[in-house]
């Protein structure tokens, strides 16, 4: 009998904690989530929101991500909590830095999964985390980088022109209704890649809400195209029920409200 998925479904797979560990000697939290019975196709490190504002390794898009896509599309997802934030999983070792010792995070995090010797390695951003990948991520083990809601505030024209050298593809889902950055507005700063692509979401916001399947559905159209999307509503086999209650605290949605630190302050 088919179950409809829901937001604390959680299909088969493989799930393990683990631990990154960073060149400046922090230790940061994490998990590995692979498809059940067979090797993954390619792998998502995920770079979560800014966690003075709530974000973590478990803001929704990215807890989604782990709990479905292993099933649904073969991904493999890592996700992990930069310095200094806290998630069920735990807390990572150091504090918050503004995105700058944060660089050693993102490092890693991609040092991780080329150790664990995962395939096709993408990068998924969101909001914060989509400036952490701009700066960071265009490394030679990586094939992308997918960017949800980008502010386009810490990084700078010349962390574009570093992608726009590369060559790698840069896919950026900008919500019609973003909090920062909007699609006209979006396509022109983003014009300095020439690769890059620019999505708008009608009717999104930044924060996804509503709108996680849709993102989900555009990052495996791009890494895993075999895949047929829109992704399945329902789910014929096992299937865990998670606890979503433990982030009902721990929203970025705090940002209409709250300042926001170090280049994001106006």
């Amino acid at each position: 009998m088919s179950t409809a998925i829901r937001a604390s479904s959680i299909l088969p797979g493989r799930r393990e904690d683990i631990e990154l560990h960073t060149a400046d000697g922090l230790r940061l939290v994490g998990e590995l989530a692979l498809p059940a019975d067979r090797p993954p196709v390619a792998t998502l490190v995920c770079l979560h929101p800014l966690p003075t504002h709530g974000g973590m390794m478990d803001s929704h898009v990215f807890r989604k991500a782990a709990w479905r896509l292993p099933a649904l599309a073969d991904l493999a997802v890592l996700r992990f909590n930069t310095r200094g934030t806290s998630s069920v999983r735990g807390t990572s070792e150091g504090a918050f830095d503004n995105a700058v010792g944060e660089r050693f995070d993102v490092a890693a995090a991609i040092e991780y999964a080329e150790f664990a010797e995962l395939p096709n390695i993408w990068l998924v951003g969101w909001s914060f985390g989509t400036d952490l990948a701009l700066k960071y991520g265009c490394d030679p083990a990586i094939a992308g980088a997918i960017l949800l809601s980008p502010p386009l505030r810490f990084s700078a024209p010349a962390d574009l022109a570093t992608w726009a050298g590369s060559g790698r593809p840069l896919v950026a889902l900008v919500p019609e209704f973003d909090d920062y950055l909007r699609p006209a507005e979006a396509r022109e700063r983003f014009a300095a890649v020439p690769q890059a692509e620019v999505v708008g979401v009608p009717g999104a916001k930044h924060l996804w809400v509503g709108d996680a399947e849709t993102v989900l559905d555009e990052i495996v159209r791009r890494v895993n195209p075999a895949v047929a999307t829109p992704l399945p509503t329902t789910w014929d086999g096992p299937m865990q029920t998670g606890d979503v209650s433990a982030y009902a605290d721990r929203t970025v949605a705090s940002f209409a409200d709250t300042p926001v630190p170090g280049p994001l302050a106006d």
